[in-house]
């Protein structure tokens, strides 16, 4: 299990002193570069790893470090690999577990340490409610029940019924293989097969769930990196899409690049905007973004998009132009 890695990570530099980055892949059977990410969420919890270049360099830790981590319990253990993200330990219900295995770590520091550490923390702030825009950033409500016994069957390898509420669909009960699970930008993913047919699962859609006996049919190694970027790619070229002609203020085109599937640049226009050609998962996405731009953005195809914006633009514009009811 990866949280016992990460603790035997710390008792390895804790035994040896200085270990390199191959040194420890090869203690802990797993690559270089999962290495380096252990380090990074061991350093993103408080724990002081650092680096040391050069020939005989290597990762250490900090001297007079006391490694009590041996009191972390599973899931304290879990949440530290999930400490580089606040958000994805809110996302798997591990809010709590995290808060109580940062305080074992400061507990865990030189006394020296903890004033520093602690005021350190002040200057420090990841992943906040809200942007520069004040734009809030939302997390999806899941009941801590159903994630910790989606967590329980993912761990331990058993199967897992949930009851699954599919977008524009009745819920229903399905039986699946858990693999593994993802957060991106506060949304929670399960990924697992259904009758050997991969699956992927929002995690705030599960009304219920059950862990099951039954082993998972599923391999006994898993790189969740190289699967979700497999099913990202599927999905962003699956389905009805839509490619758009448009030409979009010089200032906007970065946020259109982050909301479209892809973006080719094409010429520019006499005005400085350039003319794009910009695709959308559906409909439903291209309308959405496109929205955002406001008079940012002009549609110049399809047709059926121009006038979508352009009565949506009129529904607004009628509302706006009559006089306001007052309750």
């Amino acid at each position: 299990m990866r949280a016992d890695r990460l603790v035997s990570l710390v008792l390895l530099l804790r035994r040896h002193g200085r270990l390199s980055a191959a040194a420890l892949a090869r203690e802990l059977e797993v690559s270089t570069r999962t290495v380096l990410r252990d380090i990074d969420a061991l350093s993103a919890a408080g724990v002081p790893v650092y680096a040391e270049r050069g020939r005989n360099g290597g990762f250490a830790l900090l001297p007079g470090f006391r490694t009590e981590l041996t009191g972390l319990n599973h899931d304290e253990a879990l949440a530290l690999l999930v400490a580089g993200s606040r958000r994805g330990a809110q996302a798997f219900g591990l809010g709590g577990a995290l808060a109580s295995a940062m305080h074992k770590v400061v507990d865990a520091l030189p006394e020296s340490h903890r004033a520093t550490a602690a005021g350190a923390v002040e200057r420090l702030l990841i992943d906040p409610e809200t942007d520069l825009l004040a734009r809030r950033l939302t997390d999806e409500e899941v009941p801590d029940a159903v994630l910790a016994e989606v967590r329980r069957a993912v761990f331990a390898g058993h199967r897992l019924r949930i009851h699954y509420a599919a977008a524009g669909q009745a819920p229903k009960w399905r039986t699946v293989d858990p693999i593994g699970l993802v957060t991106v930008r506060g949304q929670g993913y399960l990924l697992a097969t259904r009758s050997g047919a991969d699956r992927t699962y929002r995690l705030s859609r599960i009304l219920a769930a059950e862990e099951l006996a039954e082993p998972a049919r599923r391999p006994e190694r898993v790189d969740l990196d190289r699967i979700w970027q497999e099913r990202s790619t599927r999905f962003r070229t699956g389905g009805d899409q839509v490619t758009v002609l448009l030409r979009v203020h010089p200032a906007r085109r970065a946020e259109l690049a982050g909301t479209a599937l892809s973006v080719h640049a094409g010429e520019t226009g006499a005005d400085g905007w350039p003319r794009l050609e910009a695709t959308f998962q559906d409909a439903r996405h291209a309308v959405w973004a496109l929205w955002q731009l406001a008079t940012n953005a002009e549609v110049l195809a399809p047709q059926w998009l121009r006038t979508s914006l352009r009565d949506r633009a009129a529904a607004v514009a009628a509302g706006y132009s009559r006089k306001p009811s007052v309750a």
